[in-house]
């Protein structure tokens, strides 16, 4: 019988130097070397496993690393500031020197102004196709085609790609392919179907706290290598490390990650369903009438259901936001950005998480500006958080 997502987390023990439970917060900013030769091998990348200077690694860090990488079955991960500076690394160590990238439309509004306005100033370019187009994506890939970047599950509209066949797609096409999995950790195994990097903002589900700022990168050894190569790697030159005190609290959570999404993802469903038949129009990933519910089910884990993420199409931006206001007053919820909270958070994402994203691009990928977006919380009792958003969605 093949190992869980949960056994794998759970195989991956470090102890403290007196043999703790758990590993030391190691704190310190560089490390000594006895022998002056190795401290000039390690620079030429001739000597691994010593510790130089934390913009380069870090044992905690690399603890935690070693932690997402069995989360996630790719060789090794690396921990960084936060999930844009994942994106941001990744993708400038894969197109260095101008290129192009296929990306889906229906992303995170912070990538999307990356991937827009930023990377064209470097020489990339970038062709945004529906994720769920597989001629449109194969289509738009060029000769200058260096990655192909999606969101399992796309923030905020919880449309679903098709790992299998974008896997298939990037290897006929000889390209990267690089997998925002912020919204499904444990759910979705992008590696598994040939994400070549896998990203997720820990800020959310992985940290389920909304107490810091982080993300992470897992990949193989050589593309992690690559990241922090002192010469030529985009982390250790541009230096957006993680802080080893948040390497260890993620360590920590890791453990726990499998038990906070099932509960994220019963509270989500059951409200969901009862969405669904009260007439109200719910988007999920659960429900038989998500477009991509039959895909979703034969690509995920069965382990940890659909997530934590619905949303309700309210029409208008004003509608949402005084539903969202009622739900707040009514302690269903709290109206804020981000996810993966163990309350349930609110926004409307036209007028905040993607509006960096045009109105004309809004429209064309079908993003409502009415769209309420809700990171379902798994604190309180189903049926009495149902009745609150009944009432509030009633008025």
């Amino acid at each position: 019988m093949p190992e869980t997502q949960s056994q794998k987390i759970r195989d991956i023990q470090d102890f403290g130097e007196e043999g703790g439970v758990v590993p030391v917060i190691d704190v310190a900013s560089t490390s000594t070397f006895l022998d002056p030769l190795d401290m000039e091998k390690t620079f030429h990348g001739e000597l691994e496993g010593c510790y130089l200077y934390s913009r380069h690694s870090n044992p905690t860090v690399n603890a935690f690393g070693r932690k997402f990488a069995a989360l996630e079955g790719t060789e090794s991960a690396l921990g960084v500031a936060s999930g844009m500076s994942a994106i941001a690394a990744t993708i400038e160590q894969l197109v260095p020197q101008g290129g192009h990238i296929v990306s889906s439309r229906t992303i995170y509004g912070g990538t999307y102004a990356f991937f827009k306005n930023v990377l064209p100033r470097r020489g990339v370019t970038v062709t945004f196709v529906d994720p769920n187009d597989l001629n449109a994506i194969e289509a738009a890939v060029t000769p200058q085609t260096k990655v192909l970047f999606t969101e399992s599950l796309s923030n905020p509209l919880l449309r679903f790609s098709d790992l299998k066949a974008l896997g298939e797609i990037k290897k006929r096409k000889g390209i990267k392919l690089v997998v925002d999995n912020t919204f499904t950790p444990l759910i979705a195994s992008p590696a598994s179907y040939g994400a070549d990097v896998v990203i997720h903002s820990c800020t959310k589900y992985i940290s389920g706290a909304s107490d810091m700022i982080a993300g992470v990168i897992a990949s193989s050894h050589e593309f992690i290598h690559q990241l922090i190569d002192v010469n030529q790697g985009v982390v250790m030159l541009t230096g957006p490390v993680m802080d080893a005190r948040i390497a260890h609290e993620l360590y920590l959570r890791l453990d726990h990650l499998p038990i906070r999404m099932n509960a994220h993802s019963a509270a989500a469903s059951f409200l969901a369903q009862k969405m669904e038949q009260a007439d109200i129009p719910v988007i999920y990933p659960g429900l038989a009438s998500h477009p991509e519910h039959a895909l979703m089910t034969r690509l995920m884990n069965p382990d940890f259901g659909y997530g934590g993420m619905l949303t309700v199409d309210c029409k208008t931006s004003k509608a949402a936001m005084e539903l969202a206001s009622k739900l707040q007053h009514a302690k269903f919820g709290l109206y804020a950005v981000s996810l993966g909270f163990s309350r349930t958070l609110m926004s409307c994402p036209s007028v905040s998480t993607s509006s960096e994203i045009p109105e004309a691009e809004q429209k064309a990928m079908s993003l409502s500006p009415g769209l309420l977006r809700l990171s379902i919380g798994y604190t309180g009792d189903h049926e009495t958080q149902w009745k609150r958003f009944l009432a509030c969605y009633q008025k």
